[in-house]
């Protein structure tokens, strides 16, 4: 657990030091929060060193009553039959950014940067950047998407400024051989 924390902390100081300047990130008009809450499949991304090996990752957002948003990230690192590593950061919406930008939290007091860069108008797809360009995560309501989808998305993440030479996609296979215990028991 130490050397995860140490990963995320010195990942996240890594990022805060980026000098390169980007032009700002595309981004919908407005986030419905209450709709955007739920489970999001990780279908591919540039990711942080913890879920570099990530399988079947799921992340989850719950919208609290003081507007944090509880945040669960659980997936099986290295392989399908792996046990569940569980990520829970909070995150908190910027005021004035329509719902679209965020600051997440891991570690106490550090928050990094969450942009919804592109949401799809049914919110079945969406695209979460970072102004810094160095992590990306294309996630969607359902496992697998189609090819067209796979490649409007990767034009757009390109778009952005973002290097698909790293970008990867995360293995997924549904249903999974063990049961996942539900949010709570975590």
């Amino acid at each position: 657990m130490r050397t995860l924390l140490a990963t995320i902390l010195i990942t996240l100081l890594t990022a805060c030091s980026t000098t390169q300047d980007y032009p700002p990130l595309p981004r919908p008009d407005h986030v419905d929060l209450q709709r955007f809450m739920g489970d999001w499949y990780v279908i591919g991304f540039i990711p942080l060193a913890p879920e570099k090996d990530a399988h079947n990752g799921i992340e989850s957002y719950e919208l609290a009553e003081d507007g944090r948003i509880n945040t669960t990230y659980r997936f099986r690192d290295g392989s399908f039959e792996a046990p569940l590593e569980t990520f829970t950061p909070t995150a908190w919406v910027v005021e004035g950014s329509n719902n679209s930008r965020w600051k997440m939290q891991f570690i106490w007091p550090f928050k990094a940067d969450y942009r919804i860069a592109y949401l799809a108008a049914d919110y079945s797809v969406t695209i979460i950047a970072r102004q810094a360009r160095d992590y990306v995560w294309l996630l969607a309501r359902k496992p697998l998407v189609t090819e067209d989808v796979r490649q409007d998305m990767e034009q757009r993440i390109a778009a952005m400024g973002y290097s698909m030479e790293q970008f990867i996609y995360q293995p997924q296979r549904w249903p999974e051989d063990e049961k996942r215990p539900p949010l709570s028991a975590d």
